[in-house]
């Protein structure tokens, strides 16, 4: 069962081979397993695949009074969906530890780093903004939930688009697809979360650990950086305490992932618009 305890034998060639300087399935320390990016029909939405992890995001708006104190502010929210269809570990109707912490880890990365321009979803201050959702749903588990979701978030944000509108005094017009283009939201850089593993009392970490691996690591961090290099967030929740040093190369080796990353998913959303007008 996928949610049942490593073996011993397991746990102990895992660990043989991270202090041999392999990982069990052939990929250096640093190196993220393959990503492939899917866009659907509809704008936003964008089924990540990290691995065997596989990770599914939708963005959908609708038209909201905004609070009073900050009237010309729209809203992003996320919504997280772990279900026994990622893994038998996960129940429905009942969140787990890890869902929390997927949650928090997406909201720092996203909404609290202001990639998104909020006053960008403005209509008519006081009275209407935009309203941004992203869900995410988790359709198989095989580790680093965070980083695809971080992800397939980004991801599909980039890839939506919002129905144009005309505002005449007090009237406001939303336009349909058919009648006008869409608009892109303004996003103002690509937060992208890399996540390390520890093993063998810190002497070895990982990038992007499989579930195996996330079973019998004695501890964990994520950072989410730009292209900028500008951290956005930064995450430990426990486990073995870490030096100055090992936080300063993590950050070194996520500086260099995020922008491999960057850049796959740039080029991906190019060639889904080349798509898009070829099929127009």
């Amino acid at each position: 069962m996928r949610d049942a305890d490593p073996s011993t034998n397991e746990r102990e060639f895992l660990l043989a081979a991270l202090k041999d300087g392999a990982r069990i399935d052939g990929r250096k320390f640093y190196d993220f397993r393959t990503l492939r990016l899917t866009f659907g029909a509809e704008y936003g939405a964008v089924e990540v695949q990290l691995g065997n992890t596989r990770v599914l995001a939708k963005v959908s708006c609708e038209v909201i009074r905004p609070y009073t104190d900050k009237p010309t502010e729209g809203f992003l929210m996320f919504n997280t969906e772990l279900s026994p269809m990622a893994s038998a570990a996960f129940e429905v109707g009942r969140q787990t530890d890890e869902e929390v912490l997927v949650s928090r880890l997406i909201e720092k990365a996203m909404r609290r780093s202001r990639a998104l321009d909020t006053e960008g979803l403005c209509i008519v201050a006081g009275e209407k903004v935009w309203s941004i959702r992203v869900d995410i749903h988790f359709l198989d588990h095989d580790g680093n939930l965070v980083d695809a979701a971080c992800i397939a978030a980004i991801t599909a944000l980039l890839h939506f688009r919002r129905p144009d509108v005309t505002v005449v005094g007090e009237d406001v017009t939303i336009h349909t697809l058919e009648q006008r283009n869409p608009v892109p939201l303004s996003i103002h850089h690509i937060p992208i979360c890399t996540t390390f593993a520890f093993f063998n009392n810190g002497e070895r970490m990982v990038v992007d650990p499989t579930f195996l691996e996330e079973q019998v690591k004695e501890g964990d961090m994520t950072i989410t950086l730009n292209v900028h290099k500008e951290v956005c967030a930064l995450s430990k929740a426990g486990g073995i305490p870490m030096e100055i040093d090992q936080i300063l190369q993590c950050t070194k080796v996520a500086v260099v992932k995020v922008a491999e990353i960057t850049a796959q998913i740039q080029a991906a959303l190019e060639a889904d618009a080349k798509n898009q007008i070829a099929r127009k």
